[in-house]
């Protein structure tokens, strides 16, 4: 079959040269190839920290503030590429040198904020407990401040209250310092719960995804009968769709001219049912002459024989008598209608019987109508081929089924399954000592916060025991026993504020380092994808190795497959073909068209062919009665004899004329049995007259039009017959020329909507792969679920603990500037300054 040869070379996209202009086929029934199962993940890899959001914000700020600049990412891609081979050996050894400095400065200027900060912390962490121990054996040697007198200055009072606001103030911060550590820390532990969850809900995605992709496979396959069945319904069809189309394209030349045909058959019509009215109307004159003349001369002949009677020689009677013995003769035939018909008898070429009549009217148009309209079955039987293509397309389907089970998808998708559920039983195993290590991470943050705390009591309690202890009338050495443990437990907060501030600044000073950095090159990167592009930097690896993600998964790594791309294709809940873009490896697209049309199909379809030389318009005995019904002669008939033949009366004379006259001839006699003997013939007439002549009248009415329409119509037949012909010649040649033109346009054209039918299959394979099949949206939730967990759910926190720690420590030094100086107004002295008024 052509246009099935021709379905195989448009559904491999092939093209042809042909650069006329083409009807725009119609459009293709779509085909319901169903709903792809999927499942339902429930994933839903978004964190709002809630409250606790605003520490957070606060410490990316400070972060940003010590570290300002962007991502190191050349000099991160740099450092990996001379660490794993990425950079040729010869160019590594040539460069070393200036590429170690280089690394080194710019290590340096990216973390020139963190330095700073850290050796801030470290001469805090090193001038701390020096510092304090100078202080301590200072004050042993009754220095700095240590010396039990205190002078008199002026306005104490106010220095005691600034003191003492003061330190309430250091105090309140050192307090709001130690409240975000601890939300920091209890954060951590309930974080690790949620954890939990974020586990258990993408392992059940990843095990969804695993158990309904070989379903949805089996999906995708079976559907090819869907578009099998479509096109080998629209095959067994293959007559009323293909012929239908040739036969309406076809009607466009076709029909007009046996249109045309048949209005020409319509004016021969008129020739031929006036040639048959002649025809009829002669045979009844002729039969109604032949007995008008016996009954008149009958009806004569005793008339005659009345008027012999001897009643009639008597005087007046003869007279009578001799009247009506000379109208006798009127009594006859006036019109010959016997020499027409021999006349038209006598044409040879004519023989008006109802067969060649029938053919002449019929065999026109009617078998051009009909052989025209019977183009579908002729289609169909000229198609019957179609056996083998079903077993073709059978044998596809199963190659289709084939190719599916070839790879061991099923397979590796429960052995995944297996190996998600084991690995989810190891994780819960280990679930309890995560919590006991936990635990003890949140006791030990909680004791670090406790010393802190044990400052503050000191403080607090010393503020509040000196304040209401202090007596303005006592003096240095009076002063009572409440404002002396004031002054006391703050000179307790000041040295358990040297013991620990110090330690604190130590832990501070690594949670900094190491959680900020993190934040910097892990967090932040991981948030803006930046830590994708390092991963897909071409060569970072080693310089023959052009991407790493395929070159790990595929061992080839010039497929054009990064991380970013792959995990946008998955967070868009794209198919895992797609985002792998496993097409690369084996294309499902080639794969169907060369095996839906191979070469044994291409053979079947080329095997046919569609041949509308078999059509006639009209047989040979048609145009035979056509040709010899225009060369009858009946353009040469005398018509104005025959008119004026037909226009003659019936009859000599007007029988009832006649029958009147006669009826008042006998009242003239005197009764008797000749007067009654004459009514009786005139009664005779009259009846003659009613019965024979009246029908014969009408009958020459008839004959009269009939003559009239064949003589106006005469003349024309000839050419009437030859514009007959003409038409069915112009529509037989427009078959015989031009069938092949439409045939090959509508078989395109047909062939196109079976295109269309595994075009749609292919398509929707294509779509349901790239879209539906393997939805790889639980490996995007698990890069999300991982960046929740490690930097919302551990980083932020553990810089939120380091950021307020850390606080506490700097107003640690105030608090034990202002401590040191508030005791002094609360500590009962040995010695005092005195006046004399």
């Amino acid at each position: 079959m052509l246009w099935r040869a021709g379905l195989v070379l448009l559904l491999c996209w092939g093209s042809t040269g042909d650069t006329r202009q083409q009807r725009s086929p119609p459009p293709v029934e779509p085909l319901d190839f169903g709903f792809v199962p999927s499942g339902v993940y429930d994933t839903h890899a978004y964190y709002e920290p809630g409250a606790i959001g605003v520490l957070f914000h606060m410490v990316h700020a400070f972060l940003y503030v010590v570290q300002p600049n962007p991502f190191p990412k050349d000099l991160i891609v740099k450092v990996i590429q001379q660490n794993m081979g990425g950079i040729k050996l010869e160019d590594y050894r040539k460069d070393l040198s200036n590429n170690v400095v280089s690394v080194l400065l710019q290590t340096i200027y990216y973390e020139a904020g963190f330095l700073v900060c850290v050796s801030l912390g470290c001469v805090f962490l090193v001038l701390t407990p020096v510092v304090g121990l100078c202080f301590c054996v200072c004050r042993c040697c009754d220095n700095c401040g240590g010396e039990m007198h205190q002078r008199q200055g002026k306005n104490p009072d106010c220095q005691r209250g600034f003191y003492t606001a003061a330190l309430i103030t250091t105090s309140i911060f050192i307090t709001t310092g130690v409240l975000i550590a601890h939300a920091a820390n209890h954060n951590i532990t309930s974080q690790i719960k949620s954890t939990r969850r974020f586990i258990s809900t993408n392992m059940r995605d990843l095990k969804t995804f695993a158990n309904n992709t070989p379903g949805q496979i089996d999906h995708l396959t079976a559907q090819y009968t869907t578009a099998k069945n479509k096109v080998l319904s629209d095959l067994d069809n293959i007559g009323p769709l293909l012929g239908g189309r040739i036969q309406t394209q076809l009607e466009k030349e076709v029909v007009p001219s046996l249109d045309t045909a048949l209005r020409m058959a319509g004016a021969l019509r008129e020739s031929k049912e006036a040639l048959e009215s002649v025809s009829s109307s002669l045979d009844v004159l002729h039969e109604g002459t032949s007995r008008l003349a016996l009954r008149l001369t009958y009806e004569r002949t005793s008339l005659s024989n009345t008027l012999s009677d001897p009643a009639c020689t008597n005087g007046a009677v003869s007279r009578t008598c001799n009247n009506i013995r000379i109208t006798l003769p009127q009594l006859g035939i006036n019109s010959n209608f016997s020499g027409v018909r021999t006349h038209l008898l006598q044409h040879p070429h004519y023989t008006p019987t109802p067969g060649n009549q029938q053919q002449l009217l019929w065999g026109t148009y009617t078998p051009g109508y009909s052989s025209f309209n019977d183009t579908p079955r002729l289609v169909q039987q000229q198609t019957k081929n179609v056996v083998a293509v079903k077993a073709m397309l059978d044998k596809i389907g199963v190659e289709i089924i084939g190719f599916s089970k070839m790879f061991p998808v099923e397979a590796s998708l429960a052995n995944f399954t297996i190996f998600l559920s084991q690995g989810q039983k190891n994780m819960e195993a280990y679930y309890p000592q995560i919590d006991q290590l936990d635990f003890y991470r949140w006791i030990g943050c909680v004791a670090v916060l406790c010393s802190v705390v044990l400052v503050l009591t000191f403080n607090f309690l010393g503020l509040l025991c000196g304040t209401c202890g202090y007596d303005k009338q006592a003096t240095p050495t009076t002063r009572g026993c409440l404002s002396n443990t004031g002054g006391n437990l703050l000179m307790a907060g000041v040295g358990f504020s040297f013991i620990f501030a110090w330690v604190l600044m130590g832990l501070v000073s690594a949670g900094f380092v190491v959680g900020g950095n993190i934040e910097k090159l892990f967090c932040e990167p991981l948030a803006n994808r930046q830590l994708f592009k390092i991963i897909d930097t071409p060569y970072m690896v080693h310089p023959a190795k052009k991407n790493f993600l395929p070159g790990m998964l595929f061992q080839n790594p010039n497929i054009n497959l990064t991380v970013g791309s792959m995990y946008r294709d998955c967070y868009d809940n794209n198919g895992l073909y797609h985002a792998l873009q496993l097409e690369t490896m084996f294309n499902i697209n080639t794969f169907l068209k060369t095996t839906v049309f191979n070469k044994d199909l291409v053979k079947v379809f080329d095997s046919v062919s569609i041949d509308l030389q078999g059509i006639v318009l009209l047989e040979q005995d048609g145009r035979d009665n056509l040709l010899t019904f225009s060369n009858a002669g009946i353009g040469d008939i005398n018509y104005a004899a025959y008119l004026a033949e037909v226009n003659k009366g019936v009859t000599l004379v007007d029988l009832l004329s006649f029958s009147n006259e006669l009826e008042a001839q006998a009242d003239l006699l005197p009764r008797g049995a000749l007067e009654n003997a004459l009514k009786g013939h005139a009664s005779s007439i009259r009846q003659i007259h009613r019965e024979q002549v009246v029908p014969m009248e009408q009958a020459m009415s008839t004959l009269s039009q009939s003559i009239r329409l064949l003589q106006r119509t005469a003349k024309e037949l000839p050419v009437k017959v030859t514009n007959v012909l003409s038409a069915i010649d112009e529509a037989e040649y427009l078959i015989t020329h031009n069938a092949s033109r439409v045939v090959k346009q509508e078989r395109d054209v047909y062939m196109q909507s079976l295109v269309g039918y595994f075009r749609q299959y292919t398509d929707w394979v294509k779509n349901s792969l790239t879209g539906e099949v393997s939805q790889c949206k639980p490996i995007s939730n698990l890069i999300d679920s991982m960046e929740i967990i490690a930097c919302s759910f551990i980083v932020d926190s553990v810089n939120t603990f380091w950021f307020g720690l850390g606080g506490c420590c700097v107003f640690l030094v105030p608090s034990i500037i202002l401590s040191v100086k508030l005791a002094k107004y609360y500590r009962r002295m040995d010695t005092e300054d005195v006046f004399e008024e």
